[in-house]
């Protein structure tokens, strides 16, 4: 996807109508008043791909033989796709795929889908090795060829038949509940002109931002030459190259909502207190929603609070991650702070249901020079349901409704239940300067 494109649909990601706030310094303590300046940056180099992973049969080889089956377990948000490939192993080059980007898990109303999908499933030519007669009798590798991949409709270049793919392999969807799915993949091709294995797969769920795929054509492209490993599945069965393909374009794509800058003096951090609840000032909308701006206003001219600002990013309100080469979103905001006085920020991991950035314990001395992301954490606010990031359902950035609950404000682990993060300052950081 064009990064300019990306970049008009920011707006979209989050929500909330950002505003800049502050309230004078009113130099309390009567220390001597200086200047500096806070940056936050999203430094994460993100990656398109939500979810992927392999597949196989239980025996060995690991073949997917006729009337056996395997299953796929995966999470995905509303207009998330599940894709994959196997090889139809009796054929020099062919493979079982849904069209692009995949087989749809929600309808329109965001509705989870259940039952069979096999009619999503689709035979496809890889366009690397002339097709013999499908069956037992195919001499591997076969005669080489250079053409695009194309889709098997009835019979392919040659003139061999085929079963439609749907009555080859039966895809059977079933909701597990909380955004994710399994997906059964049946060899049904026992007994027909066209009865074949099924080899070890790959699989995989793009992240949709702003509307948009950012994988829209994960493993192949129809009309395009075959590419990243596709070729060893689709002639040998061996799934090792795509999944170390689908492997390293996998991982970490979240915006961060504008960031909520706190001045105070004399109090505690004004924000949150690790294992309280929620205290229903305002965090809950930053965490859900990616909205300051009920906080802000909430702790303008309260005792100790010194200066209170939201900084909404330039153009796209929320601040991207690193797309394509592209550096991420940046803020700055000059301050007017003194010795005793501490600074505090929050921001929400904006494809999460309520988690949220935040300095750990009171905050940091803003007085101090240079790199201050060490003083961030991630917490989970406890006011949501929790799920895949990135790939749920009620997440509010991915058009859905977070599920309540009500439990104290934690610590988000690394690992955690869905995933494995990078280090925090892989995704935020924050400077004074």
């Amino acid at each position: 996807m064009n990064y300019n494109n990306l970049l008009k649909t920011g707006m979209m990601l989050l929500l909330p109508l950002a505003f800049t706030a502050c309230k004078k310094d009113n130099n309390a303590t009567g220390a001597a008043n200086q200047q500096t300046t806070i940056t936050v940056e999203n430094v994460l180099k993100s990656e398109p791909l939500v979810e992927s992973g392999t597949f196989q049969g239980t025996g060995s080889p690991a073949l997917i033989q006729p009337g056996q089956s395997t299953t796929i377990t995966f999470s995905a948000a509303k207009g998330e796709a599940l894709s994959f490939a196997t090889m139809y192993g009796a054929s020099n080059d062919l493979f079982f795929a849904p069209s692009n980007p995949g087989i749809q898990v929600y309808d329109a109303n965001g509705n989870p889908i259940e039952g069979d999908v096999s009619a999503q499933v689709k035979l496809w030519d890889n366009g690397t090795r002339i097709n013999q007669k499908p069956g037992t009798t195919v001499s591997h590798p076969g005669t080489a060829e250079t053409k695009n991949i194309s889709e098997v409709v009835g019979t392919d270049a040659q003139g061999n038949t085929y079963l439609a793919a749907s009555k080859l392999v039966t895809a059977t969807l079933k909701y597990n509940g909380n955004s994710v799915f399994t997906l059964t993949l049946q060899n049904t091709s026992e007994g027909t002109a066209n009865e074949t294995p099924l080899s070890p797969g790959v699989w995989s769920v793009s992240y949709i931002v702003g509307g948009t795929l950012q994988a829209p054509n994960p493993l192949y492209v129809s009309g395009q030459p075959t590419a990243n490993g596709l070729t060893n599945i689709a002639e040998a069965g061996d799934n090792t190259a795509l999944s170390a393909y689908v492997k390293s374009i996998t991982g970490i794509f979240t915006p961060l909502s504008p960031i909520l800058v706190v001045v105070y003096n004399g109090i505690d951090n004004p924000i949150y207190k690790n294992g309280e609840l929620d205290r229903g000032q305002g965090l809950k909308a930053i965490a859900q929603q990616g909205n300051a701006d009920t906080l802000a206003a909430y702790l303008k001219g309260k005792p100790g609070i010194k200066a209170v600002y939201v900084l909404p990013a330039p153009t796209t309100t929320v601040l991207l991650p690193q797309i394509g080469g592209q550096p991420g979103g940046i803020v700055s905001q000059q301050l007017t702070v003194s010795k005793g006085d501490r600074l505090a920020i929050a921001t929400m991991y904006g494809f999460s249901n309520d988690w949220f950035f935040a300095s750990t314990d009171n905050g940091v001395d803003p007085t101090q020079k240079g790199d201050i992301s060490s003083s961030i954490a991630l917490f989970d606010d406890g006011t949501a349901v929790n799920q895949f990031p990135g790939a749920g359902v009620t997440q509010f950035n991915l058009a859905g409704t977070p599920l309540k609950i009500s439990q104290p404000i934690s610590a988000v682990p690394n690992p955690n239940p869905f995933t494995t993060l990078p280090a925090i300052s892989g995704i935020i950081k924050v400077t004074l300067q």
